[in-house]
């Protein structure tokens, strides 16, 4: 996989100064915040929004893991004041993704291995819910107890997703390094 634009973001980011850091992530928490907070605020249509608030913190995420991690707690305490229902998805299953995989491109030269750095946090986050948390994510269908067919399940699930996410990063970044 080429880390070339991955390399070049991560440069031009480190080139910004405080300023400009702070208002571009500023944004993309409140991006990500407004996205995650479209499922309460719009059924039906918003659960087709809300996913889309794994792309700005995947973003911050490939500028830097730290500014990834920061705006991943700073979304999830904008979502406990505009929308607190949203507490127990974004921290377990849209943000863990996003920070996941964006990681992973720091880590990681081959595309399987950069999937599976999302899949693994999103399905130990989607699991975290069901099991530990005891949160319906999956609906009523799913019982409370622990089952090896419903955890592989989830991580078949969680790893086409990933690698969707994945795709659509390496898309952005060759976007993105297209302008100088």
């Amino acid at each position: 996989m080429n880390r070339g634009g991955r390399m070049n973001l991560h440069g031009r980011f480190r080139s910004f100064n405080k300023t400009t850091k702070l208002v571009l992530g500023a944004n993309l928490v409140g991006i990500a915040a407004v996205l995650q907070a479209a499922g309460g605020f719009l059924p039906g249509i918003g659960y087709v929004i809300s996913p889309l608030a794994t792309a700005p913190i995947l973003l911050c995420s490939l500028f830097s893991i730290p500014f990834g991690f920061m705006s991943y707690l700073l979304t999830i305490l904008l979502l406990l004041i505009i929308q607190p229902a949203e507490l127990m998805i974004f921290p377990f299953t849209t943000g863990l993704l996003g920070l996941g995989i964006g990681a992973s491109f720091s880590f990681f030269r081959k595309r399987l291995t950069v999937i599976a750095g999302g899949a693994i946090p999103l399905t130990l986050g989607i699991i975290s819910l069901l099991y530990f948390f005891r949160f319906p994510i999956l609906g009523p269908a799913f019982s409370g107890s622990f089952s090896i067919l419903t955890a592989g399940g989830i991580f078949v699930f969680a790893f086409l997703y990933s690698w969707l996410w994945v795709e659509m990063a390496l898309l952005l970044l060759k976007r993105i390094s297209r302008f100088r």
